[in-house]
């Protein structure tokens, strides 16, 4: 009996933003107003916000930049750079200049 031949490694692929960018995965596009209006699927509002999927680590390093993985955030899309890299093109490069609010959970 012969062995069966090794698998080989499967490589995942990432995206590590360099400089003062970071990653965010924008938040689903609205199909309701918060009155309850239902909207046609042809009519775009443009959503900016997400969450932080990566940091790069020059932004890592800079306490000027309170941003963590994870982080919701809200941002200004114009300087945003789409990634191909999922299907549903919600990835965005974004200079760390156009995050202007991060979300934060104040205990109470």
């Amino acid at each position: 009996m012969s062995a069966t031949p090794p698998r080989p490694a499967r490589l995942t692929e990432t995206v590590e933003p360099i400089g003062k960018r970071v990653l965010i995965r924008k938040d689903e596009d609205k199909k309701k107003t918060k009155g309850g209006i239902e909207l046609p699927n042809n009519i775009e509002i443009p959503t900016i916000t997400g969450r932080v999927v990566a940091v790069s680590a020059q932004v890592e390093r800079d306490a000027d930049y309170p941003i963590q993985q994870y982080d919701r955030v809200l941002f200004n899309p114009k300087q945003a750079i789409p990634v191909d890299f999922e299907g549903d093109n919600r990835l965005f490069v974004v200079p760390v200049e156009d995050v202007v609010a991060v979300f934060r959970r104040a205990e109470t």
